[in-house]
């Protein structure tokens, strides 16, 4: 057990950060909103800890873990003064409009990353201090932290807050005749998707022990938002599994491109062919889950293309 972990503690840990990234995408998706802006603010919370802990607290090694809940708290204040300033104004787009405007916000941040002295250009910033010894021990911050955020969105859904959310996802017309203020709820749940983003931001920089402006990339946003399709966007449990899920399947890939006993072409397609795979499962997810992984999965369409596959094939034999 011990050296199964020390082999993939890196991978769990990972998977933690990214099942608080798919989170922080779930959070505006409880009000309906499409948002892609959480790479952004999980940008920012890596820079928030590079600089701090590379030019303010530099030298000390190894890094204290109070001074990395120091972060953690002031990615979590700096993202949620950026997403009330953000969201604000742009939460009054609805639909395909308010995702442009979280992709352009992405876009923004990265071309700013890539050209300031600050940030070390496209570069970025190495040597990051480490608090721990080996990867796993960031298990002792990341798994609680996981946990609490799970519990406190379970609650949050059975608040009247929560409520009000959900009846902005199902219909916004209707929830403005109810009396809900739409804009305060969509702003909460944006805010929220912020804060998170940047906490996990921290952890993520500290862990890879560089940041640079591929760290809050569009494709990261394209990642996270497909695990919560495929884990289920209606359920926080969905986000969880799928954001786990979704950082696990490239070493999964890469670990079936390894076994001896593929053709060199089938290990190819393993090793390389990762986003067509993406694509295949979220195809099947999305055929066979219409509500994600962790809702009931469509077994009348299931059952009726396995009848339709066979009576093809009775029909050429």
């Amino acid at each position: 057990m011990a050296g199964w972990l020390g082999t993939y503690d890196f991978l769990i840990v990972s998977m933690t950060l990214g099942a608080m990234l798919a989170l922080s995408l779930y959070l505006p998706l409880m009000s309906g909103q499409l948002s892609l802006a959480s790479p952004a603010f999980y940008a920012i919370g890596g820079y928030i800890a590079a600089l701090l802990s590379t030019r303010v607290f530099a030298g000390l090694n190894p890094y204290p873990v109070p001074l990395v809940l120091g972060e953690m708290v002031l990615a979590a204040m700096v993202c949620g003064l950026v997403g009330w300033g953000l969201g604000v104004p742009v939460l009054r787009l609805r639909g395909i409009y308010f995702a442009i405007a979280t992709i352009a916000f992405s876009e923004v941040l990265r071309i700013l990353a890539l050209n300031l002295e600050v940030t070390g250009g496209a570069i970025g910033i190495f040597g990051i201090p480490q608090p721990f010894s080996t990867p796993l021990g960031y298990l002792w911050l990341t798994l609680p932290l996981l946990m609490m955020v799970a519990i406190a969105i379970g609650r949050l859904e059975q608040t009247r807050a929560g409520k009000a959310m959900q009846a902005i996802r199902a219909d916004e017309l209707v929830a403005q005749t109810l009396g809900i203020d739409t804009t305060r709820y969509k702003v909460l749940g944006f805010v929220l998707g912020a804060i998170l983003a940047g906490v996990a931001g921290v952890l993520a920089a500290h862990l890879l022990n560089t940041w640079n402006p591929r760290q809050g990339t569009f494709d990261t946003g394209v990642l996270a938002l497909t695990a919560v399709l495929v884990g289920g966007n209606r359920t926080f449990v969905g986000a969880i599994a799928g954001g786990m899920l979704f950082t696990a399947l490239p070493e999964l890939l890469r670990g079936l491109a390894d076994q001896p006993y593929w053709p060199a072409a089938v290990a190819t397609f393993f090793r390389d062919g990762r986003l067509m795979l993406y694509g295949l499962l979220i195809i099947l997810g999305t055929r066979f889950f219409p509500q994600g992984l962790c809702q009931a999965p469509n077994w009348r369409s299931l059952g009726g293309t396995i009848f339709k596959v066979k009576k093809i094939r009775s029909r050429h034999e």
